[in-house]
């Protein structure tokens, strides 16, 4: 984009996300799990310890940060929620119960987001202006669906490295699309379970190190690009003493540099709406 600037002239903008999925990221997926509370308790340690660890690092560099949650996550944890929105964090859509949007008719996605935009604005005064899929598909109707129930931005896709307005099949939306990237993912490398079996290969749980240098290694590409580095973490798996160091140690890289604006997905989506 022509004369494009991040803030502060900064090379690159940083948003380090959180995908707070609690024990539904596994019911999703496997339905049968709510009969497995060790298949759960992977869920529920995010929720219980992990989300506290990640907090305090936000908190120990003053980084406010963009909180994807199921709204099924903000009923039955009301309390965590309530206590990110007044540390100052953004609270977006991720869906009710973590659900496979591709596999739901579009009244019934309607109904979702409906639902869990009003849970949101029950506990934070305000309705979400941002939504990210949950693992799984989505459909064309879904975007329909966004701009008509009233969002803004979506952090779902995944064929850019900056923020662009969606324009799909001749359609030109509203919403601005902030892209992620698997890689910059946290439960790929993380996430595992004998049974069921996750992931289905049952590949092993990657070295920490490795993917430290990883995400400093895209950070600096998208810093000598100009783009948009969307991190995506969830405490389930980013939250143990160890990997919480990793979170840690790549905060102090990005800062030290002093290249990066770091910022929300809202004011990363508020920014670049001034250029269109």
């Amino acid at each position: 984009m022509k004369n494009f600037k991040w803030k502060n002239n900064k090379k690159c903008a940083v948003a380090i996300t959180v995908n707070l999925n609690g024990e539904y990221f596994w019911l999703s997926m496997f339905p049968d799990s709510k009969n497995k509370p060790k298949t759960l308790s992977l869920g529920t340690f995010g929720i219980n310890v992990g989300l506290e660890r990640v907090l305090n690092v936000f908190d120990e560099y003053d980084i406010k940060s963009t909180f994807f949650i199921p709204a099924v996550v903000a009923e039955k944890y009301e309390n965590k929620v309530i206590d990110i929105f007044k540390r100052g964090h953004e609270i977006a859509n991720h869906g009710y119960a973590h659900e496979n949007l591709a596999l739901l008719t579009k009244q019934e996605q309607k109904d979702i987001l409906i639902k869990s935009n009003n849970v949101i604005k029950n506990l934070t005064g305000s309705f979400p202006i941002g939504f990210r899929a949950p693992e799984g598909e989505m459909t064309k109707e879904t975007f329909d669906l966004l701009e008509e129930v009233g969002f803004l931005y979506d952090s779902s896709l995944m064929d850019d490295n900056r923020p662009y307005c969606m324009n799909i099949d001749d359609k030109l939306y509203d919403i601005v699309q902030l892209p992620i990237q698997w890689q910059m993912y946290d439960l790929p490398y993380f996430a595992f379970n004998y049974s069921p079996a996750f992931p289905a290969g049952q590949g092993r749980i990657a070295p920490y190190t490795d993917v430290l240098n990883n995400w400093i290694h895209e950070y600096e590409g998208y810093k000598n690009k100009g783009l948009a580095y969307i991190l995506q973490i969830d405490p389930q798996t980013m939250g143990t003493p160890g990997r919480i160091l990793i979170l840690k140690k790549l905060i102090d890289y990005i800062i030290k540099s002093n290249d990066a604006w770091i910022c929300t997905c809202e004011e990363m989506y508020s920014h670049y709406k001034n250029y269109v």
